[in-house]
């Protein structure tokens, strides 16, 4: 076996793996003497710590070998299951004598989180349980060394003797190690390598054991990044994580990584700009993090930094939503060997040993300080508890109210998702008058004043706004032409990213209101006796899943073009209708059933007669089938788009979607396919070579629906496409001549020699993240279910309208007063954004292209955007 081989070659061929065989000695980490009642990894799986890449179940394995052998002092617990059924696991490790009155401890730890505790009250319980520390490692499966040195910390903690440091933070602390965040990225990972090396490992980066094949391991199965869905909770890795974060309760949360090979180490304290919803206690307990662990690197002669690139702003990072809970919260980089060892570019060679032993420095290093002031970081998380309910109690927009008489089902699946992750949502009934608005279908209300206020905040207010002194800088480096320093996104307001309309007021009546809870199942509204048929208003998603499912159950329903009115009634554009005469004797039962599962709403009717708009026999009406969906897959598409996009068709609308490879494309049965989808991509249209763009030319003439997302979208404006009839634009003011070659010229001031080097062939700045209004044409089917929605823009992609006579631009986006939504949007890009399209649609022989400029599908979280997209995937074939 390959794993043999090259544990046979880490004892004998010295020069080729030099230094990894060092990682457990002495000179490479803390002097401690060891029991050999404690097995090591190298006795369970084969090999020492940093000495290969341990895989998921060798893992596992040495946690189960290590808990055996100490089962007073460490329980595995599974706490998640991935999309491929590997198992997620988590360790509590502590003394005896804390583990054996572990649930006293976790109730304890409740009481403090809880917000409700005086000052005195949190203090007698600090004085008397240890601290809950968690440690997770490898949320992106490639990010290798972390659930190694989690291995290592394991059995630090349980196999070091006579060690004083190792006994206070036994005593002192509970140490949950969660060692591997996303075991399917993993083994992805661990099978390109192992795949991959041969005799010896080599340093090259260009060595195949380093080049990992599409999409790499990164991801989890649905190639989600799983460091961005915390708060969006889609993925049952970040679900199980959260759900256990909230039993435990952790005071302090690391989340360990690795980034680039010629990098060196990154703690905190984090870069700008910082969440305004963070207190400066915690920034403060993050700078003594960081100094303590300066001074182990230092200790070991490891080089580091803080302070850069790694913000503290989105909250949906493995170190945000935990500080959002109150835990004083960190991320750290280690500087990968994506294998064994890899060459930097100052010449030096980085090995995997190296970056498991720095990591482990940096986890003993964060139990270190907990274990010395324990009663003080427990006490610090009570008191952002209680902070959290005391700040908001008097604040105006105390109450977050979230209407359900539009986008029901987007509502409700909102008020479960926060439920989800911990915070109190309360329903208030029908007719109720609060914040000055009467709730004709009720309402859900957030009250800020709870445990969780922060977090609740900072994802339920329109906008989290970027510190003006940070603004200030990153608007003087855009003028020096320096790239701005943003991470991630600047906006994450889920109201809006689900399409729910919401308001804020500093007083709400909620005596008699209900909670709701994340498992509640979301109610229908059903009639029944329809002796015609039923009819399913196209409103939102849950409709749409509804008729999805139903016709994946082999019912026919028909969709409307034009709105009509049965018994004072209106029934707008979309809306299907399921005829008796067009469906099995049962198909009642069937329809009926599947709408209370899902909570949709179904109308009876009695007969097809209509006081306005089409009759059922209009040709307005058409035939709907279940859409054969198929999507770009593999080299040339962003993995991330590519797998949030078949989520979203699989998982939350209930299509299936086959993935096709894009270097099949050529010779692939497109003609099988109602709808073939390209996801954002880099460089797709070289991967498709001419061959493929002719085989989706004829695809798209001969009557299949093409939906393409951002660079897909461009890459058809081109020639060798010919299917979109727009273009992408330059910057604006870009000139198309920049003058001629040599001419001279005379420079007054600085702002004349700006201009003079600009790139006059430039796209717009590129922009992190905001979330802005579109348009609809309430006219267009496509369109049907929206006025207006809310959408995404990212990058600097923006196209020209569709003229008229092309195609028709279904959403555009606002104009420049009222199109940014959330998030700070550099000046120049909201003016020329304004108006321009979000969703085109054109014509071509028998079929039609549909373009997104911006993804629908972006974290799989703008769940106010999956009505339109099933308006391409299942609406658009009818036609």
């Amino acid at each position: 076996m390959q794993r043999h081989i090259r544990t046979i070659l880490a004892a004998t061929s010295v020069v080729a793996l030099s230094g990894l065989s060092q990682v457990a000695s002495a000179q490479s980490y803390p002097q401690v003497r060891y029991t050999d009642a404690t097995p090591t990894l190298e006795s369970v799986v084969g090999h020492d710590h940093g000495a290969d890449v341990s895989s998921i179940p060798e893992i596992h394995e040495f946690f189960d070998a290590l808990m055996e052998a100490n089962p007073d002092r460490m329980e595995v617990f599974k706490y998640a299951e991935s999309w491929q059924g590997r198992d997620l696991i988590y360790a509590a490790i502590s003394s005896a004598e804390n583990l054996a009155r572990m649930e006293e401890i976790k109730a304890d730890m409740a009481r403090l989180a809880s917000g409700t505790l005086s000052e005195s009250e949190a203090s007698s319980i600090a004085a008397s349980i240890p601290a809950v520390v968690w440690i997770s490692a490898g949320v992106h499966g490639d990010e290798i060394s972390p659930p190694d040195s989690a291995a290592f910390l394991a059995y630090h903690l349980l196999a070091a003797e006579g060690d004083a440091l190792v006994d206070q933070i036994l005593e002192n602390t509970i140490v949950i190690i969660d060692p591997s965040q996303n075991p399917d990225g993993r083994m992805r990972f661990h099978h390109s390598f192992d795949s991959s090396v041969g005799m010896e490992p080599f340093s090259d980066p260009a060595a195949a054991e380093h080049d990992q094949p599409w999409p790499g391991g990164r991801y989890n199965h649905y190639l989600f990044d799983l460091n961005r869905d915390w708060f969006a909770m889609t993925q049952p890795e970040v679900q199980g994580r959260v759900s256990s974060v909230l039993d435990w309760h952790p005071v302090v949360y690391v989340d360990s990584h690795e980034m680039g090979p010629s990098s060196t180490y990154y703690f905190p304290p984090p870069a700008n700009p910082l969440n305004p919803n963070i207190p400066q206690e915690q920034v403060d307990r993050l700078y003594e993090m960081g100094r303590n662990h300066g001074r182990w690197f230092d200790r070991f002669g490891v080089a580091y930094y803080t302070r850069e690139v790694f913000d503290a702003f989105y909250p949906g990072y493995g170190d945000m939503w935990p500080m959002l809970n109150g835990a004083t919260a960190m991320t750290f980089e280690q500087s990968s060997a994506r294998g064994l060892l890899q060459d930097r570019d100052d010449g030096s060679v980085i090995t995997y040993g190296e970056g498991v032993r720095n990591n482990a420095l940096a986890m003993i290093s964060t139990l270190e300080v907990v274990s010395r002031d324990s009663e003080g970081y427990l006490q610090a998380y009570a008191g952002y508890r209680r902070d959290a309910i005391a700040d908001n109690r008097g604040a105006s927009d105390r109450y977050i109210v979230m209407d359900l008489s539009e986008n029901t089902y987007e509502a409700e699946s909102l008020g479960r998702r926060l439920a989800q992750q911990g915070i109190a949502v309360n329903r208030i009934g029908e007719n109720a008058r609060v914040c000055g608005t009467t709730y004709q279908d009720g309402a859900l209300v957030v009250d800020l004043a709870q445990p969780q206020g922060r977090l609740a905040r900072t994802l339920l207010v329109d906008d989290t706004p970027l510190p003006p002194d940070f603004i200030e800088e990153t608007e003087a480096r855009r003028a020096r032409g320096a790239r701005p320093e943003l991470y991630d996104v600047t906006a994450w307001s889920l109201p809006l990213m689900f399409g729910v309309d919401s308001a804020t007021c500093g007083s709400v009546n909620l005596s008699n209101a209900i909670s709701v809870s994340a498992d509640d199942p979301i109610a229908s509204d059903v009639e029944t006796g329809g002796s015609f048929g039923y009819a399913i208003p196209w409103t939102d998603g849950g409709q749409a899943r509804l008729v999805i499912a139903a016709m994946r159950e082999g019912l026919v329903g028909r969709t409307t073009d034009l709105p009509f009115v049965q018994d004072g009634v209106t029934y707008p554009i979309g809306t299907v209708v399921f005829a008796a005469q067009d469906n099995p004797r049962d198909y009642e039962t069937t329809l009926l059933s599947l709408a209370r599962d899902i909570g949709a709403e179904v109308d009876a009717m009695e007969s097809s007669w209509v006081d306005d708009g089409p009759n059922f026999g209009s040709d307005n009406f058409h035939r709907l089938s279940v859409p054969r969906v198929a999507i770009a897959w593999d080299s040339g598409t962003n993995p991330i788009s590519a797998g949030n996009t078949r989520f979203v068709i699989e998982r939350q609308l209930g299509l299936p979607v086959t993935p096709i490879r894009t270097s099949s494309f050529a010779r692939a049965n497109l003609s099988a396919y109602d709808v073939v989808v390209l996801p954002t991509s880099y460089g797709l249209g070289a991967e498709l070579g001419t061959s493929g763009a002719n085989a989706l030319q004829t695809y798209v003439r001969n009557g299949g629906t093409l939906i393409a997302f951002e660079n897909s979208a461009s890459m058809l404006t081109g020639e060798n496409f010919g299917l979109l009839s727009t273009s992408s634009e330059g910057a604006a003011g870009a000139s198309a001549d920049n003058g001629a070659a040599g001419a001279g010229t005379v420079i007054t001031s600085e702002e004349a020699y700006r201009e003079i080097i600009a790139d006059h062939h430039a796209r717009p700045d590129g922009v992190p993240g905001v979330i802005a209004r579109v348009v609809a044409d309430t006219n267009h089917w496509l369109a049907a279910g929206y006025d207006e929605a809310s959408a995404l823009y990212t990058g600097s992609l923006i196209f020209s309208p569709l003229n008229e006579a092309a195609g028709e631009n279904v959403f555009r986006f606002a104009d420049s007063d009222t199109l940014l939504q959330s998030g700070y949007l550099w000046a120049e890009n909201l003016e020329q954004l304004a108006y321009k399209p979000f969703v085109m649609y054109e014509r071509t022989g028998r079929g039609s292209v549909i373009a997104f400029a911006q993804s629908p599908t972006t974290r799989a979280y703008l769940d106010g955007l999956n009505l339109v997209l099933a308006n391409a995937l299942v609406l658009a074939p009818a036609h």
